[in-house]
């Protein structure tokens, strides 16, 4: 996927200041030890948004990745602990710490969970950090059934979160529920939404022509409902695409129903194969299971869903029933119940017409509403002031 890039200035008028002096160019460094490289709210969002300001020189520190410039983006590769989370979040962690001290930036963008322990060394360093949290790290360890004592793990975790992230710059959250829980502690948080881009909206009205297929792109968990989604389909007659990884212990639960001979199974695939695939498809799943991280939650796939001006399937939490239904772009369903979920599936088969009212109405509230540019700006907004200061 390429981009036009366009070069744009953010004008620091400081008082007192040269001409010379107004417009200095600040490096930022973006960090994660934990996300792949090209990931879409770090690298395609965030990191290629602030790469177009003139003042500011963008890098992004990843593990195990190709070092190049890329979207004017300077991308450092640091060495991985390979499959551990354990080594991951200790030797990663310092490496990319070590790679971070060498850059010697200005701002430092924090966007894992794990680099709270370096924020304060970086922070006494004189730098400015600002934490981004994609996820509600607390509940989603309550969602976590395989942890013992996890509601004690998550007491720990959010006394300490809260301790760090209170002595920071700044914080952006992916969702408004997660902005509130850190305002609380920190004046300067803002929720930074993972809408489509506009480039990645369908640009003309939806058309009837399909095929007998609905699709669920993104990682494949038992706790994002994939099990239910599979017993659904031995009630409705309807193909699946499935994309994404599975780890193989799920996935062999997941071949042994019935559901699964129709199934197709697509592995990862890269963006654009995936607005393929969304063209392709009458409508587009999202069944969460109804775990504390998910209720409160707005996955980015919901609105590259609507982007594509496909109706949604969802679960029927009251967050994404405002999204969904109260925009009549899609259908939530209790997505513990594969009947009901195959009875949406089946009402959207049977119903071409209303189905793409339904998806040009998600494309519309996309292109007015629920898009990046928004949010863009609102980044752009909060390195001006963290630079300031």
């Amino acid at each position: 996927m390429t981009f036009d890039v366009v070069k744009v200035s953010i004008n620091f008028n400081f008082a007192g200041a040269s001409e010379m002096e107004k417009n200095p160019v600040y490096k930022v460094a973006h960090l994660s030890s934990a996300h792949k490289d090209r990931d879409v709210r770090i690298f395609h969002k965030e990191c290629s948004s602030l790469a177009i300001e003139e003042t500011l020189d963008v890098h992004l520190i990843l593990a195990d990745v190709e070092e190049r410039v890329e979207n004017e983006v300077t991308i450092h590769s640091v060495q991985g602990a390979g499959g551990s989370r354990m080594k991951r979040m200790w030797s990663t962690v310092n490496n990319v710490y070590k790679k971070a001290i060498v850059l010697d930036a200005d701002v430092y963008h924090l966007h894992d969970p794990e680099l709270l322990r370096i924020a304060l060394k970086l922070k006494r360093k004189g730098k400015k950090v600002i934490y981004d949290a994609h996820e509600d790290l607390p509940r989603q360890i309550l969602g976590k059934d395989y942890l013992k004592f996890k509601k004690t793990i998550s007491r720990v975790v959010e006394r300490y979160e809260n301790r760090v992230v209170r002595k920071l710059d700044a914080v952006i959250t992916a969702t408004p529920f997660i902005r509130d829980r850190f305002k609380l502690i920190h004046p300067n948080t803002i929720d930074i939404n993972n809408y489509p881009m506009l480039k990645e909206v369908l640009t003309e009205k939806v058309t009837a022509e399909k095929e007998n297929k609905v699709c669920f792109i993104g990682g494949i968990t038992r706790i994002r409902g994939i099990g239910e989604l599979v017993d659904a389909l031995e009630e409705v007659d309807v193909t699946c695409a499935i994309a994404g990884s599975f780890p193989e212990d799920f996935k062999s639960t997941l071949t042994n129903k019935e559901g699964w001979k129709k199934v197709q199974e697509l592995g990862f695939i890269n963006r654009d194969e995936s607005l393929k695939l969304k063209a392709e498809s009458i409508a587009g799943i999202v069944t969460f299971l109804p775990y504390p991280n998910h209720i409160n939650a707005q996955p980015n796939k919901i609105f590259e869903y609507m982007a594509s001006g496909l109706p949604v399937i969802g679960s029927h939490f009251n967050l994404w029933k405002a999204i969904i239904e109260d925009n009549k772009c899609g259908i939530c369903v209790d997505p513990e119940n594969p009947t009901e979920i195959a009875n949406a599936i089946r009402y959207i088969q049977e119903n071409p017409e209303k189905a793409i009212e339904m998806g040009e109405r998600g494309r519309k509230q996309v292109l007015e509403v629920y898009n990046w540019n928004v949010e863009e700006g609102k980044l752009r907004t909060l390195y001006e002031s963290v630079i300031a200061e």
